[in-house]
């Protein structure tokens, strides 16, 4: 905004734009837009063509012309080591801290080389100090480094009356952006910290927010709890009955599916009937011959007492014929497995058995009581809390977590077991309370509650443990 009348003179003009901008960075809301005000719109106190703004922290933080400037780029570091140069304290310098000019000549004269490819002829340095720091405006220069400086440079030398001017502006400007950094600091301190810093008046202890907070956080901390962890559970078969392979052999067929319901006396599966068949028969042929072969010796004892003698070892060889006729009838009987019981038939894919050998005792399958079911959780060994005789279980299962199941610790593992993860869990049996219609093999989450402890304990319990194995606290 340009408040100055169409007949003003140049210094008025200058006068009241240093008015506007001190006015706009006042009202500036964050550094960028501060950083942009001085370097790009400070053209209306003076003419330049090229400005910048330096910090001792940050580098070079603006350039006129840019958004952000480029820590990479050749201009900005060549800017960068002549800002370092000129921010040293020279004690011997008699210009006033309040600005400076500045020539190619003022520079080593390795940046002074570069000067023509970057600036034009003649520059300006208008340094920054905190207000704490000390340096009067009109004291001599070399007490210290400044902490920012903003720098200008155009083709034509610079009037007095332009750098005071520029240097009053620069002076209001980096006031306005310390009071807007401390601004940002204090919004993020907590009341009792402006309290210690003076911020605030001093307030009796019962009056004050921290105190009553923390208060509330020991007393909270020390309300009792039951500890409680949570940990994988299952829907599993209580008393279930155990199918095994009654021979050794291949599995021929199966009769029944995963989780199919089966009477008592109902096929399960089969094995390969062929090779016992056909043993069967060698055997039934072995019979006939023995007992043909017996009948003819009989016959022959009776001209000849000479062969009398073997007919005890022809009848022990028929005894022993009829011994392997019959069990190989009962393993033929036997390669036909029946359901025990009523109940559920529980096992994996029939296509992964068939065709697959199995020895004699291997297990197959197993039925279970439709509604014979207990919980099976395994508890992580970082969990495994103290759970008292039969210890309260919630089972919450994924498909319907919002009506747990209630059970009761009837069985824990002293030992913890492998997973098919690789990870080591306790077993845990819990009985359930009432009946459910739930089938067997649903999971869900299961939480066991153990001894009552404060709520703190409840809650550091796992960052305790943590730091103890870690660093051994």
């Amino acid at each position: 905004m340009d408040t100055a009348r169409p007949d003003a003179n140049p210094l008025t003009q200058a006068l009241a734009a240093v008015l506007d901008l001190s006015q706009r960075a006042r009202s500036a809301r964050s550094l960028a837009e501060l950083g942009f005000l001085l370097v790009n719109d400070s053209l209306a106190i003076a003419p330049y063509r090229q400005s910048a703004l330096w910090s001792a922290s940050s580098g070079i933080e603006c350039l006129s012309g840019l958004v952000k400037p480029e820590a990479n780029a050749p201009y900005t570091q060549w800017l960068q080591r002549a800002c370092s140069q000129l921010s040293t304290p020279n004690a011997s310098a008699g210009e006033p801290t309040a600005w400076r000019w500045l020539t190619a000549a003022d520079l080593p004269e390795a940046l002074a080389a570069e000067w023509a490819e970057w600036w034009p002829a003649h520059a300006l340095w208008i340094p920054m100090r905190d207000p704490q720091a000390g340096g009067e405006a009109g004291s001599k220069a070399g007490a210290e480094a400044p902490a920012a400086a903003w720098l200008l440079a155009r083709d034509e030398p610079w009037s007095q009356a332009e750098c005071a001017l520029l240097a009053q502006w620069g002076q209001a400007w980096w006031h306005a952006r310390t009071a807007l950094t401390r601004s940002a600091q204090h919004r993020w301190r907590s009341p009792w910290r402006r309290d210690i810093a003076g911020a605030l008046p001093a307030r009796p202890f019962w009056r004050r927010p921290a105190l009553w907070v923390a208060a509330a956080v020991l007393a909270a901390g020390a309300v009792p709890v039951p500890l409680s962890v949570l940990a994988p559970g299952e829907l599993v078969p209580a008393n279930p009955v155990v199918v095994r392979a009654p021979l050794e052999g291949v599995v021929d067929v199966f009769h029944v599916q995963p989780n199919q319901l089966v009477r008592k006396g109902d096929a399960l599966f089969g094995f390969d009937e062929a090779l016992i068949q056909s043993r069967l028969e060698v055997a039934q042929q072995a019979l006939t011959t023995a007992g043909t072969e017996y009948r003819q010796t009989m016959q022959q004892a009776l001209s000849d007492a000479r062969v009398r003698p073997q007919l005890a070892a022809l009848s022990g060889r028929i005894q022993e014929k009829r011994a392997e006729v019959t069990f190989l009838k009962e393993q033929l009987t036997r390669s036909r497995v029946l359901a025990p019981q009523d109940g559920v038939v529980l096992f994996d894919d029939p296509t992964e058995w068939i065709g697959k050998p199995v020895a004699v005792g291997e297990r197959v399958l197993r039925i279970a009581a439709p509604n014979d079911v207990e919980v099976e959780v395994w508890l992580p060994m970082a969990d495994a809390i103290t759970l008292p005789d039969k210890a309260p279980v919630k089972l919450y299962l994924n498909a319907t977590p919002a009506t747990p199941l209630a059970a009761r610790i009837r069985y824990l593992g002293h030992e913890a077991q492998a997973r098919p993860d690789g990870s080591f869990a306790y077993r845990i049996r819990a009985r359930l309370d009432e009946p459910t219609t739930q089938r067997v093999g649903l999971k869900g989450t299961a939480k066991l509650e153990g001894d009552t402890v404060p709520a703190a304990f409840w809650v550091m319990r796992r960052p305790l443990a943590w730091l103890r194995a870690t660093l051994g606290l």
